[in-house]
């Protein structure tokens, strides 16, 4: 479990920043899930979506989310892992393959997150950001997540990842601004994410 609690590059809650903003959402909480609780609720209501908001600049270190209030899912994902571990929560990120509406018949990963509570074991919750049409909340053991991974083509990724795909991180590391991004969303086929996986995609935990 200490793969999910360590400090990385861009889960990097060793910055001052996240330990003290980590620090201040865990002080008004009596345990490990109202902790959980409150880093969930302050990435999804106060981190606004790049996109939904024409939010820059792209963001992918926690820090740097913290710093600007602003990301992709991708990026809220690693701020809240980031939250969680420096109150020693393990936390690890997950990736739906989901539909894009336009253009039609393609598709992008979409990133949320798992969090290990006691008494419950992993608990996927997705901060992205609410809006009309797209919700989740922080209800354990009950998920609730915005997005059903059920149409051809769409899938949820199997496993808790540490750290976040390389094609994630290629992305938001090649893009300019908040249109670039949207306009190259990373993505993997279906043989690459699924079956034989012949992407080269760290297993999963």
């Amino acid at each position: 479990m200490d793969t999910f609690l360590r400090h990385t590059d861009i889960i990097d809650w060793h910055s001052p920043e996240v330990k003290g903003k980590a620090e201040a959402l865990a002080a008004p909480c009596a345990d490990q899930r109202a902790t959980a609780r409150n880093c969930f609720l302050f990435v999804r209501d106060r981190i606004l979506h790049s996109l939904d908001h024409c939010r820059n600049p792209v963001t992918l270190r926690a820090s740097e989310v913290l710093r600007h209030g602003t990301g992709y899912c991708y990026a809220k994902s690693h701020l809240l892992a980031a939250l969680l571990r420096a109150n020693g929560i393990p936390a690890g990120i997950c990736y739906q393959r989901l539909a894009l509406e336009e253009p039609p018949g393609t598709f992008c990963l979409h990133a949320l997150n798992a969090v290990c509570i006691d008494g419950i074991g992993w608990y996927r919750i997705d901060a992205r950001g609410n809006k009309e049409g797209i919700f989740a909340n922080f209800t354990p053991p009950i998920e609730s997540l915005p997005y059903a991974a059920q149409g051809e083509g769409e899938l949820d990724l199997p496993g808790v990842w540490a750290d976040p795909l390389p094609v994630v991180v290629e992305a938001l590391l090649g893009s300019s601004d908040y249109l670039s991004v949207r306009r190259q969303l990373p993505d993997l086929v279906p043989w690459q994410a699924g079956r034989k996986r012949l992407y080269t995609v760290p297993d999963p935990w």
